[in-house]
């Protein structure tokens, strides 16, 4: 299974988890089964790209994201592409995979979702 998760700089396991999801320098991609660690630079229109950031996590065959929270459109433009996600996560990249693993992360639900702020933060994180 391939785990995405949105961090700050130069991506790996050691890397913190952006934030903002749409604006991670990169993406760390944490395949599970063989545990190798790809890493993607964003490209998407948000850092002056083109493209979205769920296309390049589809591209990579993602089939789950961790992330600290988000806004409730790439929770669909995810889920319409079934890519699972859960929020709740922070420190590191490798803090986000153990906590999944534990099952202290949990999915997005609209009540969750902030709608005082643009920066998709859940009302957990804030």
């Amino acid at each position: 299974m391939k785990i995405a998760i949105p961090s700050t700089e130069k991506g790996g396991l050691d890397d913190d988890i952006e934030l903002h999801f749409g604006k991670a320098a990169t993406y760390t991609i944490y395949d599970s089964e063989t545990e190798e660690v790809e890493i993607i630079e964003n490209t998407s229109v948000h850092v002056g790209g083109k493209g979205l950031p769920h296309e390049l996590l589809v591209k990579s065959g993602a089939d789950v994201v961790l992330c600290s929270g988000v806004g409730q459109k790439i929770v669909d433009l995810l889920n319409e592409n079934d890519i699972e996600i859960f929020v709740g996560a922070d420190g590191t990249v490798q803090d986000a995979i153990n906590s999944w693993k534990a099952g202290d992360l949990y999915r997005p639900k609209s009540i969750n979702l902030s709608k005082d702020h643009g920066f998709g933060l859940t009302q957990h994180s804030l």
